[in-house]
């Protein structure tokens, strides 16, 4: 069996993050030697550090929060699509992909994702690919951006598209080492109730038949 590919980012205490918002910070409560038995440990952060997945609430105060939602979604044959090449996205870069049986997309863009500086500009991506995707029933983007949105953007352009095609959006993950083709995605949320968004652990597995689309 293929062995597992590890996307996601490490969450450290000097892993960057979005201006103004909260760090992520670990640090140890209590010591074994404190106690005389364990460790124990606890963390403040945004919801939106490191690798994570947005709810439907992020963007729309009567959307649903990730823990209503269907963890189905983010099991399944996720397509990871190289656009490299390009710093606007657009369907134009999707069109010659087979997506039969397809779940997620999983973009490969030109942004050398590092967990520990935080961008002044990122990739375009166009909200027309939401209709387009949803129509190959593609039910998760995912991209190796802190937002599928320019960072400065208040609309949210494409956040509402995805949105309102049902299509959940995995975000800030790491693919470098990964190359273009056919994989077994899981990208689990915490079931975090009420709220907007979860770290995530994401995961690939390549499919054990030919890696090639």
């Amino acid at each position: 069996m293929n062995k597992w590919i590890d996307i996601s980012q490490p969450l450290t205490n000097d892993n960057a993050h979005w201006p103004r918002d909260i760090p992520f910070s670990f640090k140890l409560t209590y010591t074994k030697e404190q106690t005389s038995s364990v460790n124990v440990g606890h963390i403040t952060t945004s919801l939106h550090n490191g690798t994570h997945l947005d709810a439907p609430f992020h963007v729309h105060s009567t959307g649903k929060t990730i823990d209503e939602l269907n963890i189905n979604c983010f099991i399944g044959t996720a397509l990871v699509v190289d656009v490299h090449h390009t710093n606007k996205i657009t369907t134009e870069h999707l069109e010659k992909y087979n997506y039969d049986d397809v779940k997620h997309v999983l973009l490969r863009t030109s942004f050398p994702n590092s967990p520990k500086r935080f961008p002044k500009q990122i990739p375009f991506i166009d909200p027309t690919i939401a209709p387009f995707l949803h129509k190959k029933g593609i039910v998760l983007l995912g991209v190796d951006l802190p937002s599928v949105d320019p960072l400065d953007s208040k609309a949210l352009a494409t956040h509402h598209a995805l949105n309102r095609c049902n299509i959940h959006i995995l975000e800030n993950i790491i693919l470098g080492h990964v190359t273009e083709g056919l994989y077994t995605l899981i990208a689990l949320p915490l079931a975090i109730q009420g709220a907007d968004a979860s770290p995530t652990r994401a995961v690939l597995q390549p499919l054990e038949k030919e890696n090639n689309v």
